[in-house]
């Protein structure tokens, strides 16, 4: 399977700003969706945003108005846009695919700390 890639996390203010990528091979020859979720210390991992290979969106209720999820095909990168951060969105946030034939495994997160 294959495993993601994040980055972009980072620690901010609230009302503060951090673009998040996913990048994956096969993403867009695969025709899959990227998923977003994040996971706190000792918690479930909770769903973000996703978006799917027909390029619809979807968010979470904390999470709408705020997030802008995006893809770039040409370079097998899901993009998570977070703005006006809240320090309730402090977590560890990954990605997984959902493809015709597979999902991948989880990648190894990227961290976002808000602070108030």
């Amino acid at each position: 399977q294959v495993q993601p890639v994040e980055s972009g996390g980072g620690s901010v203010q609230a009302g503060g700003s951090l673009r998040l990528s996913c990048t994956a091979p096969g993403f867009t020859s695969n025709s899959c969706g990227m998923h977003w979720y994040r996971q706190a210390a000792g918690e479930q991992r909770e769903w973000v945003s996703s978006i799917k290979a027909d390029g619809s969106t979807s968010y979470t209720d904390s999470a709408k108005g705020r997030f802008t999820i995006s893809k770039d095909k040409a370079r097998d990168t899901v993009y998570l846009e977070m703005n006006n951060l809240k320090p309730e969105d402090t977590d560890m946030y990954s990605c997984r695919l959902m493809c015709r034939n597979y999902v991948s495994n989880w990648g190894q997160g990227t961290q976002v700390t808000v602070s108030s």
